[in-house]
């Protein structure tokens, strides 16, 4: 298994991860029938740097990292991250979690942040919580889930630079 820079020929196995986790409309704050032009736009063009993890020649992880805001914010970073079906269970979403902060520091962020963990999603809550992540705050009912109705999200910090207070 290696994670590698995303390059334009991953664009088929990318919007295969991509695809059925945004029409499941269960993690993910996008349009569930976000197109493939604009999903791969929002996860490759848009962040930073796109990355893929691969394992014996299939792609079975991916995850972004961009800037969180602009100006006075631009040293946090924001991640998202998507395991294949196939592929969960097994350790991917810490693996892919870890290199992207030694990555975000690579790129010059100090921190990393992320902005809306729906509350529905305790494997992530209890991932990121143990990789030091703190819950800043609770947006309340701020997603409405398909099958939950309102929900809450949740917003994740840590910093990554050790200088930085």
């Amino acid at each position: 298994m290696r994670i590698r820079l995303a390059t334009e020929t991953d664009a088929d196995a990318i919007w295969a991860l991509l695809q059925p986790v945004f029409c499941a409309g269960d993690t993910y704050a996008v349009d569930r029938a976000i197109s493939r032009e604009d999903a791969l736009a929002y996860w490759i063009e848009q962040p930073a740097a796109t990355y893929v993890v691969e394992d014996a020649g299939a792609i079975i992880g991916t995850y972004y990292i961009k800037t969180n805001q602009q100006g006075g914010g631009a040293h946090v970073c924001n991640c998202g991250y998507i395991v294949g079906a196939a592929a969960r269970g097994k350790g991917l979403a810490a693996k892919m979690c870890e290199a992207s902060q030694v990555q975000a520091l690579a790129l010059g962020y100090r921190a990393m942040q992320f902005n809306f963990v729906l509350a529905s999603n305790s494997g992530a809550l209890r991932l990121w919580d143990k990789l030091g992540f703190t819950t800043m705050g609770t947006l309340p009912r701020a997603f409405d889930h398909p099958t939950l109705g309102l929900i809450d999200a949740h917003i994740l910090f840590k910093w990554l630079d050790n200088t930085a207070g």
